[in-house]
């Protein structure tokens, strides 16, 4: 065995070094596949006992075109598959599997198993995959070599080997260009396999016409398979884009048909007040009456306007956004003592607790004060005169908690659910009307899934409710901040 021959043999540079190569295409690994099952039909067909070099995929769709030949033909075959060995470490730390190399002895049922010629893991042939059918009636070479293409990373610098890129394929039936390689197979692997290789075989120079006519049925036969699943693939790809754009669009003509309706609303109150401001007979008080709902109305909306606008604006930008370190303590208690005086006008009992050790969290940039501002407004909103909120932070593994609590007027059991979606607004048996664009809520659950936190809601009617907001800490990087590391 000459070790330095096996480590050097390429069946594509032999290929390539014979005098007028043949020339190769380059071709997907589907076309490979449809001309590797068109010579196993055509060797199936004819009943040719041949003896097989290969060295295809491990994947089952190619080695299943082994086993139906295999099967087919039985003892009267012989299957070599070439191997590529992996470096292994000896007990002194030396690499062993580059220096080896063999056949294993021929098999007592070869109808059963095949002959696997191991190659060193240094071999050329790492990055090759052939079929060579070696017959006194019809020899043949497939061959498909992946070129190593390296391309640079132009923002990275990293060197990225291209996967993707088609193969190189050559398919022969010429005796000299055959015959070449099986020689140097011979002379790289004797004498260890001198016993079970064809030693003295010659290829025929000339295959037979009808065999050659056949072969070239069979593989329009098989490639023209190929591309009906290629394009039954695709088609379904495109029915299924297809469907999802048609969802997508389903639910931007509801989401307008929404946003419509809550414009409306407001408009025709208004247009109501402005009716009763008419009437003749209008006293003082009615008058302003109509005028303080000419206000509201005006105020719910121009808050539906920029509520819908800001959250147009946040899904079209979120992407794009860069999140940052925050600390709670530098937030919070700013908010509350801006607050403070809204809920000692109401009698309402305020107070917060944020420890100061508490780690920085993930957030979307300039974004956390909002979420905070937000989640409070609507605490002392829906809180009567006399009752209590409190904001409390603590932390919980790789997140820190951060919760809204009060004694309001409470959620039922089947809005909870919904308060999140957009434009709903918690309904409720109170005369009081609590304004509102229904979008706040939507657009911090959007706000906190973008830095990888969330939101959740515990509430009884006539009790209270509780808004937990979970962050992320500076040890649990979020998803758009790994993601934009990667790339």
């Amino acid at each position: 065995m000459n070790v330095s021959l096996v480590k050097e043999l390429s069946v594509y540079q032999l290929v390539m070094g014979v005098q007028a190569p043949p020339k190769p295409l380059s071709l997907s690994p589907a076309t490979l596949l449809s001309l590797v099952r068109a010579q196993i039909d055509l060797l199936i067909e004819q009943q040719i006992a041949a003896t097989l070099w290969v060295k295809l995929p491990p994947d089952k769709i190619w080695q299943s075109e082994l086993a139906r030949y295999q099967s087919s033909v039985g003892a009267s075959s012989l299957i070599y598959t070439c191997q590529i060995e992996e470096s292994r470490k000896g007990e002194a730390g030396e690499d062993k599997g580059e220096e080896r190399l063999n056949i294993s002895s021929s098999p007592s049922s070869p109808s059963s198993d095949y002959v696997p010629v191991h190659l060193p893991p240094d071999s050329q042939m790492r990055r090759e995959n052939f079929l060579m059918v070696l017959s006194p009636q019809f020899c043949s070479l497939i061959l498909a070599h992946r070129p190593l293409k390296k391309r640079k990373n132009q923002t990275s610098g990293k060197v990225n080997t291209n996967q993707n890129q088609p193969l190189l394929i050559i398919t022969t039936v010429e005796g000299r260009v055959i015959q070449q390689v099986l020689n140097s197979i011979q002379q790289a692997i004797a004498p260890e396999s001198s016993s079970i290789l064809p030693a003295s075989f010659i290829c025929p120079t000339v295959p037979q016409g009808a065999l050659m006519n056949q072969l070239l049925a069979k593989q329009l036969l098989r490639q023209d398979e190929i591309n009906r699943q290629i394009i039954t693939v695709r088609t379904n790809k495109l029915e299924q884009q297809n469907q999802e754009l048609h969802s997508k669009e389903q639910l931007k003509d509801e989401y307008l048909k929404n946003v419509c309706q809550e414009l409306r609303i407001p408009l025709t109150h208004m247009k109501t007040a402005l009716s009763l401001l008419n009437s003749p007979n209008l006293k003082p008080p009615q008058r302003q009456r109509y005028l303080q709902m000419l206000n509201t109305q005006c105020d719910q909306q121009n808050s539906l306007i920029s509520g819908f606008l800001e959250l147009v604006q946040l899904e079209q930008n979120l992407e794009g956004t860069t999140l940052e370190l925050v600390r709670l303590s530098d937030i919070v208690p700013g908010v509350v003592s801006t607050y403070q005086p809204v809920a000692e006008e109401k009698g309402i009992m305020l107070a917060y607790t944020v420890p100061t050790e508490l780690p920085s969290v993930w957030c979307v940039s300039g974004k956390l004060r909002q979420i905070v501002i937000n989640l409070l407004h609507n605490s002392l909103k829906f809180t009567p005169n006399g009752g209590q909120v409190w904001v409390r932070a603590r932390s919980q593994g790789d997140y820190v908690q951060l919760e809204f609590r009060d004694t309001g007027i409470g959620i039922a059991e089947n809005e909870i659910p919904k308060i999140f979606d957009r434009f709903y607004r918690v309904r409720t048996a109170a005369t009081e009307d609590y304004g509102g664009a229904g979008l706040g809520l939507t657009i911090i659950q959007q706000l906190l899934l973008h830095c990888g936190g969330s939101i959740s809601v515990k509430s009884k009617l006539s009790e209270g409710s509780t808004f937990t907001v979970q962050l992320a800490t500076v040890s649990n990087i979020p998803t758009a901040i790994a993601t934009e590391n990667e790339l």
